[in-house]
């Protein structure tokens, strides 16, 4: 096995490890949001937030959970990935690093609000069924389950997109040396 390829499925390992911790990150932050809502304000998560253009559609309350952990989780995984998987690239700044990853971390986002919405939806032909998913207990919550299943989703594509964007190797920039031209005193 080359060197390069070890290296790569190395980092692939590294970046799932800090994926996973994004993970348990996003589920804490996203079940916490849905839990002081609910305390605070008596929000549900399947509570329309805001309605759409007037339409039948609504944006729901789990949409804004996973956008706060989202957040929360982007800025960990970013901060990790920095020290740990990809330390030995030559970084930026931390904002100029940020904003990449963010906007990586943005893409797989929509991705996964798709997919949450599908599978939270009763009228979605992916819906996770409501015969198993009634929000009797934690393990039975609708909510938690898209979350994790729409993180999973999204996980390989964020891999690579912040493999070669992200954290790409900074090409040095190389200044031509020029050589001043011969006097006649010096020519042989």
């Amino acid at each position: 096995m080359s060197i390069n390829l070890k290296a790569n499925i190395r980092q692939f390992i590294q970046f799932g490890l800090v994926g996973g911790s994004g993970v348990l990150v996003n589920l804490v932050v996203a079940a916490l949001s849905k839990k002081i809502a609910g305390w605070v304000a008596g929000i549900s998560e399947h509570d329309a937030f805001l309605n759409l253009f007037g339409s039948a559609y609504h944006i729901r309350w789990f949409n804004v959970f996973l956008t706060i952990a989202f957040i929360v989780a982007n800025t960990w995984n970013y901060q990790l990935n920095r020290m740990w998987t990809f330390k030995t690239a030559e970084m930026r700044s931390w904002w100029r690093g940020f904003f990449p990853f963010l906007l990586t971390g943005i893409g797989a986002f929509l991705v996964s609000q798709v997919v949450a919405t599908l599978l939270m939806n009763p009228v979605s032909p992916l819906s996770l069924p409501v015969e198993i998913f009634d929000d009797s207990t934690g393990f039975r919550t609708k909510f938690y389950w898209a979350t994790a299943i729409s993180i999973v989703v999204a996980m390989p594509v964020n891999f690579l997109i912040n493999k070669f964007w992200t954290f790409r190797k900074i090409k040095p920039v190389v200044l031509k040396e020029e050589v001043p031209p011969r006097t006649i005193e010096e020519t042989p």
